[in-house]
């Protein structure tokens, strides 16, 4: 028996649909709330319009992403569905230079002449659609555009994330509020940073840093707001 049989790869381009969209969705909602949170609490205001602001921030936050996603990842969809049709009309009409075609990108990629007239005969034999998918437009079932998908995601971990900094801002007492929702917020991205690269394969310590750098800057950003504006309105 073959060892691939009890040895089946797994790789993280596999996750690249799902994943892109989780990461996406969870960092927004802990930045674009806890930036929220932070810029409404630096204009002095109580409490209670803070985490109505919050909860605001949240509903709509993960309705827009989810719509957001959809709405890109489905133009994906349509344009790789729109390039599939185009083929399979090319093979219809004109199989013998989509043969040529295929057997070309062999010859390219090293093979020599016979062997690559020979790949590509077999491959066409088999399943010439997706042999001319996945060898000349570059798809894979793998990495396919999935709009649900995508948007569900999104909109799950848009308010998963949201709520971390929201339930930071309800247990904290007012005049803890600001420092302890920036610093929470910073550790949740931190910590997502951390799982985001180890899920994707990538170096843990860049993940960490990119991530908290652009959330300390979009807290930075909210909060200079709020203390402009809620002085000048104050």
């Amino acid at each position: 028996m073959s060892m691939i049989s009890h040895h089946p790869e797994r790789h993280v381009v596999e996750r690249i649909g799902w994943l892109r969209a989780a990461v996406l969705g969870a960092n927004d909602g802990i930045v674009s709330t806890a930036s929220l949170i932070v810029g409404v609490a630096a204009s002095s205001a109580d409490k209670g319009p803070i985490l109505v602001a919050g909860m605001a921030g949240l509903v709509a936050g993960a309705m827009s992403m989810a719509a957001g996603e959809y709405v890109s990842v489905s133009s994906q969809a349509d344009t790789e569905s729109a390039d599939l049709a185009r083929e399979t009309r090319e093979l219809t009409e004109d199989p013998e230079h989509e043969h040529e075609e295929l057997a070309a990108i062999y010859r390219g990629r090293g093979l020599n002449a016979d062997l690559a007239d020979q790949v590509s005969t077999a491959l066409m034999a088999h399943d010439a659609l997706g042999a001319h998918a996945r060898d000349e437009l570059g798809l894979a079932e793998i990495t396919r555009a999935r709009p649900v998908q995508a948007a569900l995601t999104s909109a799950a971990t848009f308010a998963v994330g949201a709520a971390l900094p929201l339930v930071a801002a309800t247990v904290l007492p007012l005049s803890q509020l600001l420092i302890g929702v920036s610093v929470s917020a910073l550790l949740f991205l931190m910590l997502l940073g951390a799982v985001g690269a180890r899920a994707g394969g990538a170096p843990i310590g860049r993940g960490v840093l990119r991530v908290a750098f652009w959330g300390a800057a979009a807290m930075a950003a909210t909060w200079a707001i709020g203390r402009l504006f809620g002085t000048a309105v104050a």
